[in-house]
Parts: C-alpha cells; sequence; structure tokens
C-alpha cells in the first residue's frame, strides 16, 4: 500500500511504540494534526466481553462534559402537543405521519431520532431502514420518553450513544481536535469512568483490554494500562 506524504510526514513525529498517557496521546495528536479540516477525537476501546450473550453486551449512553463540537440533527417522532414541545426544545424535525412516510421513502438525514412510546408500535415497522444506521430509538438510550424536551437538549448538549460491536471493541467520536486539550481529556475521561462503571458481572478476566486514540486522518496511539487502571 502505498504510503502518502502527508501521512509519511506524521510517522516521523510520532513513536508508535510508546504507550501514552491521555494528555501525552491528545498533545500529541494535535500537534500532527495536518489536514485542511478540522478533525475529531475518535476513541476505539476493545473490552473483554463476549456480546452473543445478552448479559455481556455493554451499550449505554454518556453525556460529554464538553460536547461533541459538532451540530447534530435531531428528529421527534411523536403526536399532539408533543410536536410543539419538542420544537420548542430545539428538534431540528418534529412530527409523526409525514416523517414515518419520508423515512419509508429513504430519508435519513438525522442523526438521532427520539419518540414517544405511543408511536413505536408504528416506527417499529421501520426497523429495517432505521436499525442498520443506528437511528432506532430505544429506552435504554433515554431516546423513548414523554420527556421530549430533557431528551432533545441532552442530545444537542452532547449527549452520545455507544455499543459494542461483534468483535467486543467501542468506536466513537469524543470531540473535536479544535477543543482545548483539557476539554478534551475531560470528554474521554467521562466516556472511560461510564464504560468501566458498565463492566458485566459476568464478564471475567482483563476487562479493558485496549484502548487507542486517533483522529479522523490521524495516527492511532495507544493508552497505557496504568492510565486506564486509574479511572474510576
Amino acid at each position: 500500500m502505498k504510503v502518502s506524504k502527508r501521512f509519511k510526514s506524521v510517522k516521523e513525529k510520532v513513536d508508535f511504540k510508546k504507550d501514552f498517557s491521555l494528555e501525552e496521546a491528545v498533545k500529541k495528536l494535535k500537534e500532527v494534526t495536518n489536514v485542511k479540516f478540522t478533525e475529531s477525537l475518535d476513541c476505539a476501546i476493545r473490552l473483554g466481553v463476549d456480546p452473543r450473550h445478552a448479559d455481556q453486551m455493554v451499550r449505554g449512553t454518556v453525556s460529554l462534559p464538553n460536547g461533541t463540537g459538532k451540530e447534530v440533527k435531531v428528529l421527534v417522532v411523536a403526536k399532539g402537543a408533543k410536536v410543539q414541545e419538542a420544537l420548542d426544545a430545539g428538534a431540528d424535525y418534529a412530527g409523526f405521519e409525514e416523517y414515518l412516510e419520508k423515512i419509508k421513502g429513504g430519508w435519513t438525514d438525522i442523526d438521532v431520532i427520539v419518540a414517544t412510546p405511543d408511536v413505536m408500535a408504528d416506527l417499529g415497522k421501520l426497523g429495517r431502514i432505521l436499525g442498520p444506521k443506528g437511528l432506532m430509538p430505544n429506552p435504554k438510550s433515554g431516546t423513548v420518553t414523554m420527556d421530549v424536551t430533557q431528551a432533545v437538549k441532552e442530545v444537542k448538549a452532547g449527549k452520545i450513544e455507544f455499543r459494542v460491536d461483534k468483535t467486543g471493541i467501542i468506536n466513537t467520536s469524543l470531540g473535536k481536535l479544535s477543543f482545548t486539550e483539557d476539554k478534551l481529556v475531560e470528554n474521554v475521561k467521562a466516556f472511560l469512568t461510564t464504560i468501566i462503571k458498565m463492566k458485566p458481572s459476568s464478564a471475567k478476566g482483563q476487562y479493558v483490554k485496549s484502548l487507542y486514540l486517533t483522529t479522523t486522518m490521524g495516527p492511532g496511539l495507544k493508552i497505557s494500562r496504568d492510565e486506564v487502571a486509574i479511572i474510576k
């Protein structure tokens, strides 16, 4: 595989044999970014779980203290007064039948769907469209609720959803490189704290097997085990 000049220049500045602290990794990633757009700080964490077992499925949400840095498009599927409540809370779109029809037609230009419980029977019929895109609302993630105001505000403020994949890895973005180093580290620590608290009781052996921080177009830096061990 041909390596670009851009990535060669990055490799010259990074010691890939080193295990980094969170602060060191964030600082280094900010130093070596050399693209013309603002990259995201991404995290890949490999867990010692077997997602094939329901009691080892690690899935949930976390409210990042400094947000994600990106604008999140929110659709609220609801009826009656809840539609206006959602719009007043800052939802980009809100309604019922008209949006079900749009989704049936292939429209998914949204990042998060919030729904009230009374519409889930209808929305659930669109699982083949919404499921693969990770857009199906779920009570566990707080996106099926009657309190649409709170749900919309949380999502807009930086609440993210995560789920371990079939290989035991969680990938997520935790902010923009334009954030200060302190704010990025705070976001990473908030995410890790949530993951560690969710350790399944049935998971045996080492829980956090590896943790890497990277950017949209940058290198992956391994975080030291000692660093992960002090996160509570």
